[in-house]
């Protein structure tokens, strides 16, 4: 694999190390580019039995596909941002081999012991403690910017302007842990959203993601009578009109299982929904989710330790009680100006701290 090289202001030399999944991958180079320093990308792919060594050896390159993966070979980083439990190994491995001199950063939420890494980026979602190499921030790092946004609205402004205003963008995800998304939830979505948007007499701008089934955007697309354009995801970027309708929106809802739709949305300081995506009645009412991932969710959280416990619920209900956002079908406050935190500069503005202490 290529490794790829950006940034502009003189640093330490920095790797990113990614894998298979974007919403980590998202994060990591969020913060490299925060930093402004130059930086390497490192591609991993690893084998199926990585869980078993990297439980039982810790450091290692046993799980690693090195055939498939990028070259690990000096100079070795004076730092190194990884997010994932796969990634963790070789990060350490890393430290290892330059000597405990490279410093490492994790986002999320690590499954070594945290006095393995210099800095923790986390959030709520995660029951991690109170330590001086933690650093909680509220939501998701993202890698969305005015820059960017001003660059989408130009392009699809027009493509829109046929639609009466206010625009009102629906951002849904799909199955993520305990929640299951079914055609019956697709259709209370599209009730609700149909019926913000009618009360405003203005237009949904609907776009799913690469876990929205075709079962729920359709479902979804029976209940809507205003104005509309839905948009089902594909892998060709540019037909994606998301940042395009980050960009226009006048107003946000977004299914609130996906931390990385609600950080980008929340960035935006525009009226935020969030639809509650979990089951009205206690969840071993329900056949679906006695599938496999979301009951091995809740046996994971019901077994592991505390640290290991994920409740995406705690962002949500943050958002709702400090007033940035309200549960889809109830009236958003007028008048007040929303709070806004700069996660990404905070997590930046610790990393760099860890070299001007040095």
């Amino acid at each position: 694999m290529n490794d790829t090289a950006q940034g502009s202001s003189p640093g330490p030399l920095t790797w990113l190390l990614t894998g298979h999944k974007a919403g980590d991958n998202t994060q990591v180079t969020a913060l490299a580019d925060a930093l402004g320093w130059p930086y390497t990308v490192k591609c991993f792919r690893y084998r199926p039995y990585e869980l078993l060594t990297n439980r039982l050896l810790g450091i290692t390159l046993a799980g690693l596909d090195q055939a498939s993966s990028s070259e690990l070979s000096p100079p070795w980083p004076a730092l190194v941002i990884t997010a994932g439990r796969r990634n963790e190994p070789v990060a350490r491995w890393i430290r290892r081999q330059s000597g405990g001199k490279t410093r490492l950063v994790h986002v999320g939420r690590p499954w070594a012991p945290l006095d393995c890494f210099d800095l923790i980026v986390t959030t709520p979602q995660y029951f991690l403690p109170d330590r001086h190499n933690i650093l909680k921030n509220s939501l998701p790092l993202h890698g969305v910017t005015n820059e960017c946004l001003d660059k989408a609205a130009a392009v699809w402004e027009p493509k829109l302007a046929h639609l009466p205003r206010p625009y009102i963008a629906v951002l849904i995800g799909g199955d993520s842990g305990p929640f299951v998304y079914t055609g019956e939830k697709g259709r209370h979505l599209g009730q609700l959203i149909n019926r913000l948007a009618d009360s405003g007499g203005g237009s949904l701008l609907v776009t799913g993601s690469a876990r929205t089934s075709e079962t729920v955007m359709a479902a979804l697309q029976q209940e809507l009578t205003v104005p509309n354009t839905v948009y089902q995801w594909s892998e060709d970027r540019a037909a994606n009109p998301y940042p395009g309708y980050l960009a226009l929106a006048d107003q946000l809802v977004v299914s609130g299982e996906s931390m990385s739709m609600l950080a980008e949305a929340g960035f935006t300081g525009k009226p935020l929904y969030i639809y509650d995506p979990a089951d009205p009645e206690p969840w071993w009412r329900y056949a679906r989710n006695y599938q496999f991932k979301p009951l091995s969710h809740r046996l994971a959280m019901r077994l592991a330790p505390r640290r290991m416990h994920r409740d995406v619920g705690n962002i949500q209900r943050q958002l709702v009680s400090s007033g940035r956002a309200v549960w889809l079908g109830q009236s958003f406050p007028q008048g007040g100006d929303m709070e806004l935190s700069d996660d990404v500069g905070r997590a930046a503005d610790r990393v760099r701290a860890l070299f001007s202490r040095s």
